[in-house]
């Protein structure tokens, strides 16, 4: 048989070809996995763009909705500010806030606390009562000199076993006391008891002596309606202690990402006459910190509490991701601090601004990483102008 012969074209690719189509394929993977790439970190920005508008709004509209009922059952002049010994230990442990009253810790009973963490976050606290007539008060009958009843001048009506109170002197010297209705008694004698350790909010006195006749004593409503509420920020996430929701001392994470939230007072800082608040409260000031803004001469008394007419809120949110380093490995998404409360708002009220220090979130040298939103509103205290002065 006589052998055959093949062309040149019949035997395959030269390794000159073979080389040319893996480089043609090795840089069509190298675009396609550059696509890839670029819309997957266009991805992640959107969505955590997403994330931290998501986490930022419900954080600000669950502080907001507190601070909205801030105040109820607190707005008599008697009672709002007032210095309070106040217990919890027959319940979870909640505690109110520790704050300076000229160089005197002090815990008061107002509608908004704010304890100023300077560029860290801060710590606020809401309270109101939830007695369905709101003020609701009676006057102490003889003096109070210890024990676990007090005698008052009248039939303890809007009074229930159950209900919290506080006892207030008329003049404002010395500290309120809050305890909870153990027993009442009506006719000839009206009294109050509060000898029911088990109680949550009793300790069998008052701890401190009050003069007769010159004593109220403020109905604040159930224990389990009592709404105590302190927002601050742990590793990143929003968290409540409140009284009515069974926490105290320990917290509830109630939004992720949130690296800080700040405060502010909006204080009426009109001197005399002029300061009418059956009139409406008016913002003269923001503030930091409790300022003496009725000028008597003390910082943090209860007359500057009773000068809050709205409260200034921010809340700081970070995307749930960080977006990756540059080429060279550093971070540059994020590299100054930032600033909330710039604008001035009422227009003619000078703005207090406020730099937070993003470096200290709990995310370590990484924070560069990250995108921040800040969410800004403000609240009126609508509570606060609504006392019982005429």
């Amino acid at each position: 048989m006589k052998p055959r012969f093949y062309g040149r074209g019949a035997a395959g690719f030269s390794l000159v070809e073979l080389m040319v189509s893996i480089v043609i394929g090795l840089l069509a993977v190298l675009f396609a996995t550059r696509m890839m790439t670029d819309s997957e970190r266009s991805k992640d920005g959107a969505l955590g763009g997403s994330d931290s508008m998501q986490d930022g709004m419900m954080a600000m509209f669950s502080i907001s909705a507190d601070a909205e009922q801030a105040g109820f059952g607190l707005n008599d002049p008697i009672l709002a500010g007032c210095d309070t010994a106040f217990s919890d230990d027959g319940g979870a442990g909640y505690a109110l806030a520790t704050v300076k009253r000229g160089t005197t810790d002090v815990e008061p009973l107002a509608a908004a606390v704010i304890v100023n963490g300077g560029a860290r976050p801060d710590t606020v606290s809401f309270y109101s009562g939830s007695a369905a007539g709101g003020t609701i008060s009676v006057r102490l009958v003889g003096n109070y000199n210890g024990g676990s009843q007090i005698m008052i001048d009248r039939d303890p009506y809007g009074f229930a076993e159950g209900d919290v109170f506080v006892v207030a002197p008329e003049d404002g010297v010395g500290r309120c006391a809050l305890a909870q209705v153990s027993a009442l008694t009506e006719g000839a004698s009206p009294a109050i008891s509060f000898n029911d350790t088990s109680d949550r909010y009793n300790t069998g006195e008052l701890g401190r002596t009050f003069p007769g006749s010159a004593t109220r004593v403020f109905n604040l409503g159930p224990a389990a309606g009592l709404s105590f509420h302190t927002w601050l920020v742990e590793n990143g996430v929003l968290r409540l202690r409140a009284t009515n929701l069974g926490q105290g001392d320990d917290t509830q994470a109630v939004a992720d990402n949130i690296v800080s939230i700040k405060a502010q007072y909006g204080l009426d800082t009109r001197a005399g006459a002029a300061f009418d608040p059956e009139q409406g409260m008016q913002i003269g000031a923001w503030s930091n910190e409790m300022t003496d803004a009725d000028g008597d001469g003390v910082t943090g008394g209860p007359g500057d509490y009773q000068r809050v007419a709205a409260i200034r809120l921010a809340v700081v949110a970070r995307n749930r991701s960080p977006e990756r380093p540059a080429a060279g490995g550093a971070c540059s998404v994020t590299t100054e601090p930032l600033t909330v409360f710039g604008s001035r708002q009422p227009s003619e009220v000078d703005a207090v601004p406020v730099e937070l220090d993003l470096s200290d979130t709990g995310d370590g040298p990484d924070w560069t990483c990250y995108r921040y939103r800040a969410f800004e509103t403000i609240v009126p205290l609508r509570n606060s102008g609504w006392r019982p002065t005429a």
